[in-house]
């Protein structure tokens, strides 16, 4: 099974249409959206080609393979133009054998666990900047932003394919891999 995750959209058209255009050479089975889709919110400069309704008709293009929580700059009035779910605070996978749980990063993060097991995976975006570690007990993911990075500014999205996650910039390139099939 193949994933491609992005995190933190904030109604970039430009980067809304290459994360679709990666989505396309990715061939991902789905792609988890983990919030702030359309919203800049007040503390981000406006992302370049900011347009909510386009990335909306984009995305509800594509709503049949996505799997969306809802970030903090994600409203109600969002779900009303949006032909899929993004509301939930947050979702479960299961890979390898392990739980994947799925927020944004504004209610559970590395601060503010979920309840996870030894092995388990937590993946979220909010911050911007990407992450890809073993903690030991638990495995700790950020896919980065597709539009407004923060820390290094590279635009990045993340991929998972037979118990590896694989960080890309924006043009493919690799820049962090982490496999969580360790014993």
């Amino acid at each position: 099974m193949k994933l491609l995750f992005a995190s933190d959209l904030h109604g970039s058209s430009v980067y809304t249409e290459k994360l679709l255009a990666l989505c396309e050479g990715e061939n991902p089975e789905r792609i988890i959206l983990l919030g702030d889709l359309l919203y800049h919110g007040p503390r981000n400069d406006l992302p370049e080609g900011y347009d909510t309704k386009k990335v909306a008709a984009m995305l509800n293009g594509i709503a049949d393979k996505l799997l969306c929580v809802r970030g903090n700059c994600d409203a109600e009035v969002d779900q009303m133009v949006l032909n899929f779910p993004v509301m939930a605070d947050y979702a479960a996978l299961f890979l390898e054998g392990r739980m994947v749980f799925l927020t944004h990063g504004h209610l559970f993060n590395e601060e503010n666990l979920p309840k996870l097991g030894k092995g388990d995976v937590l993946i979220h975006g909010h911050t911007h900047v990407r992450v890809a570690a073993d903690r030991g007990d638990y495995f700790f993911l950020n896919p980065g932003s597709i539009s407004l990075p923060k820390g290094d500014g590279i635009h990045s999205y993340m991929v998972y394919e037979d118990g590896v996650f694989t960080t890309k910039d924006i043009d493919g390139n690799v820049l962090e891999t982490l496999d969580i099939r360790r014993g």
